[in-house]
């Protein structure tokens, strides 16, 4: 594997990561009833832009789901 394609990967694994811990806390504060909070709203707009992110690695067959 080339340097580049190691540093593609490390990449697509901290995005994936990000992804799911951002999920994460959101259900934790879904559960918490804080889903009118400022927090709440930044994560979801984390998490659009992360989801952008994987849906396009998966649109040009970088990423299997």
């Amino acid at each position: 594997m080339s340097e580049r394609e190691e540093k593609f990967e490390k990449m697509l694994q901290a995005i994936q990561m990000e992804y799911d811990d951002t999920v994460t806390k959101m259900e934790q504060l879904k559960a918490a009833g804080k889903i009118k909070t400022a927090t709440y709203k930044q994560l979801m707009g984390t998490k659009i832009t992360l989801q952008n992110m994987l849906s396009r690695y998966e649109i040009y067959g970088l990423l299997e789901r």
